[in-house]
C-alpha cells in the first residue's frame, strides 16, 4: 500500500486514502488503512509499543481521497465533537450517469441500512431506525452522457451519497450496488473526497485540506480537476 500523507502535526494526520482499501480491518482480513498508519507512524518515529491512532469518520472501501486521523485522545474527542456539531466541512466530487434536473439542489431522504447485506434504502420518514441524511449539490459540467458534481455533505450516513443520487435515476459511475443496470464489473466508482475543512482541535486555527481525484476516466475528461 502507498498512502500520501497531504498534511501532519503533533495532534493531527491528513492522508489520501487508496481506493478499494477499507478504513479499518473487516472480514475480508484485507490490509486495512488504520492498522497500516499506525505500523508507519510506529516505524517513521521509532516508537515503542503500540501507537494511537483515532478514527473519527470513514469513507467506503471503493471511494479515494481525503481524510483525518486524530494522533492523540484530546484531539480525536474534540475532532468527534467538531464532527457531532456538523462543523467540519466535507466535499466530494462525483461523476454520475445522466445530468440532474437541477444545476443546484439540496437533498433530504431519510435512511435505513440493513447490516447483513450491507445495503442502504431511501425509505418514508416514519420507517423503524431511519436516519435523517442531508446533502447539497452542484453540477459543474457535462460530458458524454456523465456529469461532474460538487458535493457538500451535511450529514455521514452509510453510502449516504450513493444512494441519494441513485434514488433519483443518477447512480455514480461504477457503482455495482446502487447503479447495477448501468454500470459494468470491473468499473471504479467515481467519488471522491476532495476537501475537509476544520478548525484545528488545539491550535484553533482553520483548515483547508484537498486531494484532486486520479487522472483516469471518467475524471480525467474534465481537465480543470488538475
Amino acid at each position: 500500500m502507498k498512502v500520501t500523507i497531504l498534511y501532519e502535526d503533533n495532534h493531527l494526520l491528513f492522508v489520501e486514502k487508496p481506493v478499494n482499501i477499507p478504513v479499518q480491518e473487516d472480514s475480508s482480513k484485507d490490509q486495512d488503512l488504520l492498522s497500516y498508519l499506525k505500523e508507519d507512524i510506529k516505524i517513521r518515529y521509532n516508537k515503542p509499543g503500540n501507537v494511537y491512532l483515532g478514527l473519527v469518520h470513514r469513507l467506503d472501501r471503493p471511494v479515494g481521497g481525503v481524510m483525518v486521523f486524530a494522533k492523540t485522545s484530546k484531539a480525536a474527542s474534540r475532532l468527534s465533537d467538531t464532527i457531532r456539531r456538523n462543523k467540519m466541512t466535507k466535499k466530494y466530487y462525483a461523476v454520475v450517469r445522466g445530468r440532474p434536473k437541477k444545476d443546484t439542489a439540496v437533498l433530504k431522504d431519510y435512511l435505513v441500512k440493513d447490516r447483513r447485506k450491507n445495503q442502504v434504502y431511501a425509505v418514508k420518514p416514519d420507517t423503524k431506525n431511519a436516519k435523517k441524511a442531508v446533502l447539497d449539490y452542484e453540477v459543474i459540467s457535462e460530458k458524454e452522457g456523465l456529469s461532474l458534481l460538487a458535493i457538500n455533505l451535511h450529514t455521514g450516513r452509510p453510502h449516504q451519497i450513493r444512494v441519494q443520487l441513485a434514488s433519483r435515476s443518477h447512480p455514480l459511475y461504477g457503482d455495482q450496488k446502487y447503479g447495477s443496470s448501468v454500470n459494468k464489473t470491473g468499473q471504479q466508482i467515481a467519488l471522491w473526497s476532495h476537501n475537509l475543512r476544520l478548525e484545528h482541535p488545539v491550535r484553533k486555527e482553520e483548515m483547508s485540506i484537498k486531494s484532486n481525484p486520479p487522472s483516469n476516466y471518467p475524471w480525467n475528461l474534465w481537465e480543470s480537476l488538475y
